[in-house]
């Protein structure tokens, strides 16, 4: 089991996602960098999909009272191991009643905390993902307080090869700030102007960025008519331009239809990027055809089964 000392900032049990259920209005959830979680997984042999601990900006402090085999990755958050420094991307074992205290991040917005056996919360439509929003899955639907206890699963016998990811993986799976998207529906709303100068600024995140959506901020994208859309569904990484110009990056919490034209979409390669940018960091956009975008994640595919 996991006892909760200090939840941190932002703490919420997630798994990969729960797909299929937009038509109901619930959206996928899941981890908001699902790269991390993945190889956070396999470093401690479970399914790769397993559930763990993701936090935002301001780790917690975590006692195991019986011990366990775990793995930080994602952002570097200054984790120490009963006062020891812990390194991320590698396994390491807690001793019965060890202490892991995870502090403020260092460079990007989540670090997860991946434990042998996986978070063995009860199952939402298929997923253990916390969705916020609605105060379902994960643990009773929130995020962590101190004084929660989660328990741990078995190890399910899965093994891998190595106890910490290469580090040329890891350099080339390294989160980005340009990132790749492909044409909106609602692309041909916006003229070859505004196409310009979305593409040629440098955008910044606002205060207003969680999981479901990040607004960013600098110079205004117009389209073409100042009429409304009929609401339509979106899907995660759509970005969105209501009438104030400033984009919106839709994310894994996001609402499932929405009558704001869509500019463009983050390709799915790059959507575990745009789950570490922080409030202020400064993002652009480079535009890439379907093509690209399918050769783009079938590499990062490629990469992340080469990790073990």
């Amino acid at each position: 089991m996991i006892r909760v000392e200090s939840p941190g900032l932002f703490t919420t049990v997630q798994d990969l996602e729960r797909p299929g259920f937009g038509p109901i209005g619930v959206s996928a959830s899941g981890a908001a960098d699902s790269v991390a979680l993945r190889l956070g997984n396999r470093l401690v042999d479970n399914p790769e999909g397993s559930a763990a601990l993701e936090m935002t900006l301001l780790g917690g402090t975590f006692e195991f009272p019986e011990g366990a085999r775990a793995a930080l990755t994602g952002s570097d958050f200054g984790a120490t191991l009963d006062g020891a420094a812990i390194s991320l991307w590698t396994t390491f074992d807690i001793r019965p009643g060890g202490t892991l205290q995870i502090g403020a991040t260092r460079s990007g917005a989540r670090c997860y905390l991946c434990a042998q056996g996986g978070i063995a919360v009860e199952l939402f439509l298929g997923s253990a993902s916390t969705h916020v929003l609605s105060g379902l899955g994960g643990f009773h639907g929130r995020p962590l307080r101190k004084g929660d206890v989660l328990p741990i699963g078995p190890a399910t016998g899965v093994t891998f090869r190595e106890p910490s990811i290469p580090t040329e993986v890891l350099a080339r799976l390294t989160p980005r700030t340009l990132l790749r998207v492909t044409d909106g529906p609602q692309s041909d709303w916006f003229p070859e102007t505004s196409r310009r100068i979305f593409y040629n600024s440098v955008y910044r995140v606002t205060e207003e960025a969680n999981r479901m959506g990040l607004r960013l901020e600098g110079a205004a994208v117009a389209a073409r008519s100042s009429g409304e859309m009929i609401t339509e569904g979106v899907s995660p990484g759509a970005i969105q331009v209501p009438g104030s110009g400033q984009p919106i990056v839709l994310f894994v919490e996001q609402q499932t239809t929405g009558g704001y034209p869509k500019i463009a979409n983050v390709i799915a390669a790059d959507l575990p990027s745009v789950g570490q940018l922080r409030p202020r960091d400064e993002v652009r956009f480079e535009h890439v055809d379907f093509d690209t975008a399918r050769r783009l994640l079938v590499e990062q595919e490629e990469l992340i089964r080469a990790a073990h």
